[in-house]
C-alpha cells in the first residue's frame, strides 16, 4: 500500500484561498509572510481579500496555488509521500513537498515561471479549449492534420478529457473538426495563452535559466513528472524535465496510471479545490481518494 500525494496546476484559485490555514497555524503564518518578502508584494492579502479577477493575474495565479498547496502539505503532522505529482505549476508545488527544492526556491522558480509565461502569452496571443468525449489518438489526429495553424493536445487529464493548446485560429480550426469527429463538447478555457505547446518556447528559454542555477536537493520519494509519466528520483532528470514541461503536454493520465502499476492505493490532493482528485477517479474508480484544502 503506497500514499500518493497530488497538487494543483493553474485554475484551481479562489477567493479567500489559505485565510483558514493561515488562521489556525503559527507555522502557516510564517509561510506566508516569507512568501509576501520573497514576492515583493502581499500575495496573502490578494489570497484572502482578492476578487476573482485579482486572483487570474498570472503573476498572482500560480505563487498563489504553490503556497496554498506547499503551506498545506508542510504543516500536516503526518506528511509522508511514498510518491508525488503535480499537474503542470502543481510539479513545483510537489518538488517542495518532498524536499527537493526549499520553499523560497521553489516559489522563486514558480514566480520566474508565472513572468516569463506572462510574457511569452503577450508575444503570442494564444488559447486553450477542453474536448470531452474522444480518444487520445483521435484528438491528436486533428490536430496534427491543422498544418497552417499552431495547435495540438496540452494536458492528457483523464480518459476522454484531453486540453488543446496553440494560436486562436488554430484552437478554432481544431475545435470545428474535433466537433465533426464525434466530440461531446468542445469548452474554450478562460487562459492567458497556449500553455504547454511550441509558443511557450521564450518562457522555456527564461526558466531554464533559473532553474540550471537552483540548488536542488535529494528527493525523499519519487516524483512522477508530466513530460512523460514515468518517476523521476535523480537532479539533473528532474531540472531536464522541468524545462521541457512548458512546451510539452501534460500527461497526468499516463502519470496516475503509472502510479497505480506503481502500488499507489490511497491519492491525496493537497492545495485548493478537487480537480485532481475527479481526474483520479476517472482513471480508476476503485482507488481511494480525499483532500487536504
Amino acid at each position: 500500500m503506497k500514499h500518493a500525494y497530488i497538487f494543483p496546476g493553474q485554475g484551481a484559485q479562489f477567493p479567500g484561498m489559505g485565510k483558514e490555514l493561515f488562521e489556525k497555524s503559527t507555522q502557516a503564518q510564517e509561510y506566508f509572510y516569507q512568501a509576501n518578502e520573497i514576492l515583493g508584494f502581499s500575495i496573502s492579502e490578494i489570497m484572502f481579500e482578492g476578487s476573482d479577477e485579482d486572483l487570474k493575474q498570472t503573476k498572482v495565479t500560480q505563487p498563489a496555488i504553490f503556497v496554498h498547496s506547499v503551506v498545506r502539505a508542510l504543516i500536516q503532522e503526518d506528511f509522508a509521500p511514498d510518491m508525488v505529482a503535480g499537474h503542470s505549476l502543481g510539479e513545483f508545488s510537489a518538488l517542495v513537498a518532498s524536499k527537493a527544492l526549499s520553499f523560497t526556491d521553489g516559489l522563486y522558480l514558480v514566480s520566474q515561471r508565472a513572468q516569463a509565461m506572462q510574457k511569452a502569452c503577450e508575444l503570442s496571443p494564444s488559447t486553450m479549449a477542453a474536448v470531452l468525449g474522444l480518444e487520445d489518438t483521435v484528438v491528436e489526429g486533428v490536430c496534427r492534420g491543422i498544418e497552417s495553424e499552431v495547435v495540438l493536445p496540452a494536458n492528457y487529464n483523464s480518459p476522454g478529457q484531453i486540453v488543446i493548446s496553440g494560436t486562436y485560429l488554430g484552437v478554432e480550426l481544431a475545435t470545428e473538426a474535433l466537433k465533426e469527429a464525434g466530440a461531446k463538447r468542445v469548452i474554450p478555457l478562460a487562459v492567458g495563452g497556449a500553455f504547454h505547446s511550441p509558443l511557450m518556447q521564450p518562457a522555456q528559454d527564461e526558466l531554464e535559466r533559473a532553474i540550471q542555477q537552483t540548488e536542488f536537493n535529494k528527493i525523499t520519494c519519487p516524483i512522477y513528472q508530466n513530460v512523460n509519466g514515468q518517476p523521476s528520483i535523480e537532479v539533473v532528470t528532474i531540472k531536464n524535465n522541468l524545462v521541457d514541461q512548458l512546451t510539452s503536454p501534460v500527461r497526468w493520465t499516463q502519470s496516475v496510471a503509472k502510479m497505480l502499476n506503481d502500488g499507489a492505493t490511497h491519492f491525496t490532493e493537497c492545495g485548493p479545490g478537487r480537480v485532481l482528485q475527479g481526474l483520479v477517479k476517472k482513471v480508476s474508480r476503485d482507488v481511494e481518494v480525499n483532500g487536504l484544502s
